[in-house]
């Protein structure tokens, strides 16, 4: 592993500790060494789950984000861990991709992200919900007032 990055990542390459709830203090981050660009990042992860707040059933679905990144970029495996610590964590739908959207905002300070998350049905009914950000006084506010009002599902 490159020296530099080993100094700013304490996970990658060691064994996997999962953590049993929420825990967004194992997010972490390196340097983005394209700082020149913009350019996209976007994580898939397809085996998401969470517990209803109120039922404590569980929920499945799949968590995309996306984002433009500045100084900072999230380390993958850091990702995977924190999005594993949703499994026993109750929160509603909306709520986890608001979550993750803000704690991502608070380790990268990105130019632009957005999170989805394509919950599966329950009791029928599909729920996918959007959250977006962009740096405030740039031209990514621009974006993600445009892209949340282009937001399908």
């Amino acid at each position: 592993m490159d020296k530099e990055l080993g100094k700013q990542l304490s996970l990658l390459g060691h064994k996997t500790d999962y953590r049993q709830d929420y825990a967004p203090e194992v997010l972490e981050a390196f340097d983005n060494r394209h700082r020149e660009n913009d350019y996209w990042v976007r994580f898939n992860c397809p085996e998401f789950t969470s517990l209803c707040p109120i039922t404590g059933q569980p929920d499945f679905a799949e968590i995309r984000i996306s984002y433009i990144p500045d100084v900072k970029m999230v380390e993958s495996k850091s990702l995977k861990l924190y999005l594993f610590s949703f499994r026993n964590h109750g929160a509603f739908h909306e709520d986890c991709v608001n979550i993750i959207m803000k704690d991502l905002i608070r380790l990268m300070d990105p130019k632009y992200i957005e999170v989805t998350g394509f919950f599966t049905p329950r009791g029928g009914i599909s729920i996918y919900p959007y959250a977006n950000y962009g740096r405030k006084g740039t031209r990514y506010e621009q974006l993600a007032r445009e892209r949340l009002a282009s937001y399908q599902g």
